[in-house]
């Protein structure tokens, strides 16, 4: 039972239960058994339009709430439709946020990002260097977004006193990723075109950028773990990082990969191609003395997302 819970078994409502990091959480969640999962599709319930949220909300009066549906893309995506992204990640969050207020939601955890801070922000990133500098021009509008739903989160804890409070994940991937070409996160693209070379017998791949920026990366379903365990703190902070705590350069990314896949052939790089923020790294002290670490390693987490991806390309069903 939660400690925060007058019902021995409450009900979550999982925002975005479809996505990478939706089905994570139900995985969770489900493999618990304390809490009845609530989802919804698009049809049930439009987290972008305010009265389908209502609606949908004040039908089911779920117990908790978890925020992890969101418009994602990779560096391509979030230059291409900046509009798309901020307006459709700004309406989830307040439609979210806003009728979970007006329906007596306990507990809602809002799940951001970590490219709210700064482009030049201090390594590793804390949580109190948010809107200290200028963000990162090529996710400026996700940013933007996610920040504002942190910070509704924030507002509606100090003058209403509803345990609203916000997790910032570093860089996910994991079973159920993305893999489109363009639109995709770093480690998704780069798992189906080493894939794709492999199979192909394609003497060389070449990757975006100059491969030198650091990245950390966070195994999805460490990450549902580390909510879990934030849903069950007494007091969480407004916003809390939750990350591995190291991180690699895209070249040593690259080589983790090309060995996970076991592509053989050379590797060239791009160098007109945007590298964007030089380093991101989170300072994930907070978290952990919270409790909670990561502790799936990058190597074994590659090996289980590239499993995931051929599982789903036999069945026909892989997001490509």
């Amino acid at each position: 039972m939660l400690p925060f819970m007058a019902v021995s078994r409450p009900s979550i409502f999982v925002a975005g239960h479809r996505g990478m990091v939706g089905s994570a959480l139900v995985r969770a969640i489900q493999a618990k058994g304390e809490m009845d999962v609530i989802s919804a599709s698009r049809s049930d319930c439009d987290l972008t339009n305010q009265a389908s949220v209502e609606a949908f909300i004040g039908d089911r009066k779920p117990d908790l709430m978890i925020v992890a549906a969101a418009k994602v893309g990779g560096i391509h995506a979030n230059a291409t439709y900046p509009a798309d992204f901020i307006y459709e990640n700004l309406m989830i969050a307040a439609n979210c946020v806003h009728s979970a207020y007006r329906h007596g939601v306990k507990r809602l955890l809002f799940l951001g990002s970590s490219c709210i801070y700064p482009r030049l922000a201090p390594q590793p990133m804390p949580e109190s260097c948010l809107l200290t500098s200028e963000l990162e021009p090529t996710n400026e509008a996700y940013a933007i977004a996610k920040i504002a739903g942190l910070k509704l989160c924030q507002h509606y804890r100090k003058q209403y006193g509803v345990m609203f409070h916000s997790a910032m994940p570093t860089n996910l991937y994991g079973p159920g990723d993305n893999y489109h070409p363009e639109n995709s996160h770093v480690i998704p693209a780069l798992l189906r075109r080493f894939h794709e070379a492999k199979v192909n017998g394609a003497p060389e791949v070449v990757c975006w950028g100059t491969g030198t920026p650091m990245r950390e990366f966070l195994f999805v379903d460490d990450l549902a773990q580390g909510c879990l365990h934030l849903l069950n703190a007494e007091n969480p902070p407004d916003w809390v990082n939750l990350g591995s705590g190291t991180d690699v350069t895209i070249k040593e990314l690259v080589g983790l990969v090309a060995e996970t896949v076991g592509y053989s052939g050379r590797i060239g790089w791009d160098t007109s191609k945007p590298d964007g923020t030089p380093r991101k790294l989170m300072d994930v002290s907070k978290m952990t003395a919270l409790g909670w670490s990561a502790t799936v390693t990058l190597k074994e987490g590659l090996k289980l997302a590239y499993q995931d991806f051929l599982a789903h390309l036999a069945k026909g069903d892989a997001r490509l």
